[in-house]
């Protein structure tokens, strides 16, 4: 039998995607109910097709305009226009997903990609969007800055060498440089929490499917970016040490389910990393990477006019997912007609 798409609960409001608003919580429980006995809706611990949606770092700091990092591509209203989809799709689509999956960038302000992290030869600090390069760091331009030490744990040596490393470990893993970012998704800020509309949609699907979501925390190490859900960027300290590791969840998401949707922000750093960890770790499992669909229209690339675009390296980056056998879908076409989705 094919998926049977729902219509849009009345109190979804379009306008108040780009606002940060308290969800009320009791009414939508109740309404929630309401709603799965109007339009018959199981448990999703029933589902026969079991349908896994991914929401990477769907957060105030990357999806509201005027916040830390907001991610706008090329149109200004990116992340906006994205979570306005994202939102519909999951309720035309609320008896289909078994489980949702938000990730949290969660970080404090004494981590490697912000500015308090390094300073130059008069003291200064990075501004936010600076590359720091391996040159950069062996000519003395950028330099760990010392005074955090004693809070970190470390030595003013170690703090040198694992500087040199990082940057070295990055152009040897072919990753971006260091990126130098404003301060973002701060824990206990408010920039850190889900989108308003977003959060609704998740706890309207919980209410409704009896099924809890899932969070995943990642990003809080203060020695290596973490841009994938799977693992950081850098996993070897300076000394062959083990900084950080790869979580295997999300592969083994792709065994508990018949399908893994992927949709969030930005899709040139957290999305794209994700993804890309997640069909590296499948390399010669082709049955395995056909369960992955991207929501190519509910993410959007790192774009800061006159500074930095990300656009072309997102684009190549989800046709070489595509070569690897991922599928690249719109949220606003059926899923039964998605392919590879035997309904």
């Amino acid at each position: 039998m094919l998926h049977r798409e729902l219509p849009v609960p009345p109190f979804f409001d379009p306008g108040k995607v780009s606002e940060v608003w308290k969800v009320p919580y009791q009414q939508r429980a109740e309404e929630a109910e309401q709603w799965s006995l109007r339009h018959d809706l199981s448990p999703a611990g029933k589902d026969s097709l079991r349908i896994c949606l991914v929401l990477v770092d769907v957060q105030n700091t990357f999806c509201i305009p005027g916040f830390d990092l907001y991610v706008g591509g090329r149109s200004g209203s990116g992340a906006v226009d994205d979570n306005g989809r994202l939102c519909e799709f999951i309720y035309r689509n609320l008896g289909a997903l078994t489980r949702i999956c938000p990730t949290m960038d969660t970080h404090q302000a004494m981590q490697i990609f912000h500015c308090i992290f390094l300073v130059g030869e008069r003291g200064e600090h990075p501004a936010p969007f600076t590359l720091v390069s391996e040159e950069d760091v062996k000519e003395g331009r950028w330099k760990f800055n010392e005074a955090l030490c004693e809070s970190l744990g470390i030595s003013p040596e170690y703090g040198r060498r694992h500087i040199l490393h990082y940057v070295q470990s990055l152009k040897q893993g072919g990753k971006y440089d260091l990126t130098v970012w404003p301060y973002h998704a701060m824990l206990g800020g408010i920039g850190h929490a889900l989108v308003s509309s977003v959060e609704e949609a998740i706890f309207f699907h919980t209410v409704a499917r009896l099924a809890r979501a899932d969070y995943h925390i990642k990003g809080s190490n203060p020695f290596t970016e973490h841009y994938s859900v799977i693992g950081p960027e850098v996993l070897m300290g300076p000394d062959g040490e083990t900084m950080a590791e790869k979580s295997a969840y999300f592969a083994a998401l792709l065994s508990g389910f018949d399908a893994v949707v992927i949709a969030g922000q930005a899709k040139s750093h957290c999305v794209a990393w994700t993804i890309g960890d997640l069909l590296s770790d499948l390399r010669d499992r082709r049955d395995l990477t056909g369960k992955v669909y991207l929501l190519e229209d509910c993410a959007s690339p790192v774009v800061i006019p006159g500074v930095i675009d990300y656009t072309e390296e997102a684009n190549a980056a989800f046709m070489r997912f595509a070569e690897a056998g991922a599928h690249i879908v719109k949220s606003t076409d059926p899923v039964a007609t998605w392919p590879g989705m035997n309904y």
